[in-house]
């Protein structure tokens, strides 16, 4: 384990150096993702300002939604874009995963930390700051509990966020080609998650509860730090099943993942 943390700090060191070169360049990026990404934040604004509320829902607690699943989402994309369905294609088309095998060393450690694009703090810091905003805006009484489940939450929005960009570099191993349908679940999660759950569909309410548990991960919390009553009436440790779905989810991923490369068969490239 000592090794594995090494290695991976050592990849990533290298990525860093080789993005810090220009730094001027990088800190622009940077800004400029912000303010594109804000823009989106800014017409949810301007849509709240015209009705009031979402779902009954004020801006304050949309915009509580809103930041927690930006977080999770933008965090996992730094962190898991070596599995990035578009990059990870690549290498298996032009055979650069087939190297990764030839090493001594784990080629899922080798993914990990193959890609970590510093530009991402952007988007990072985007959703950091429309949460700042949420807690100002929102009526949120912290108790020492909620504190202490806040870190949890995020930690499983990252695990969730992160085990679908590890399913669509996996399902690359047998279409050689990126799936845009797994943006559903990372993008898409992440647009649908930035609003009330109970504003939607019967049918995509229960997708995301019984199949796809993102219901635990950003809504039920949320019901728990802003102190708002349970419309589907669940049991009352729902609000608390942020981790073990996130972990649920990020362990099937890593078993397929595992599958996938234990079925791998080499392009030719």
């Amino acid at each position: 384990m000592r090794r594995a943390i090494d290695l991976y700090r050592r990849l990533i060191v290298v990525q860093l150096q080789s993005q810090l070169q220009y730094r001027v360049a990088f800190v622009l990026e940077i800004a400029i993702n912000f303010f594109i990404l804000s823009l989106f934040f800014v017409s949810l604004v301007l849509v709240l300002e015209r009705f009031k509320s979402v779902g009954g829902w004020v801006l304050g607690e949309v915009a509580f939604l809103y930041g927690l699943a930006e977080m999770g989402l933008r965090i996992a994309q730094l962190l898991f874009d070596g599995f990035r369905d578009g990059l990870f294609a690549e290498r298996i088309r032009t055979g650069q995963f087939d190297q990764l095998l030839l090493r001594p060393v784990s080629p899922t450690l080798q993914v990990f930390g193959s890609q970590l694009r510093l530009r991402m703090l952007g988007h990072i810091l985007q959703g950091v700051a429309i949460f700042v905003i949420a807690l100002n805006l929102a009526d949120i009484v912290w108790t020492w509990p909620k504190l202490l489940y806040l870190p949890l939450v995020v930690l499983s929005l990252v695990l969730f966020f992160g085990a679908f960009f590890i399913i669509g570099a996996t399902i690359t191993f047998w279409t050689v080609q990126p799936v845009e349908a797994i943006n559903i679940f990372t993008f898409g999660g992440g647009e649908m998650m930035a609003y009330p759950m109970h504003i939607y569909p019967q049918w995509i309410r229960r997708f995301f509860t019984f199949i796809v548990p993102a219901i635990f991960l950003n809504y039920y919390p949320a019901l728990f730090f802003l102190d708002k009553p349970d419309p589907f009436n669940l049991p009352p440790f729902a609000p608390f099943l942020a981790p073990p779905a996130g972990l649920l989810v990020f362990a099937a991923a890593l078993a397929f993942w595992q599958f996938g490369l234990k079925h791998y068969q080499s392009t030719g490239s």
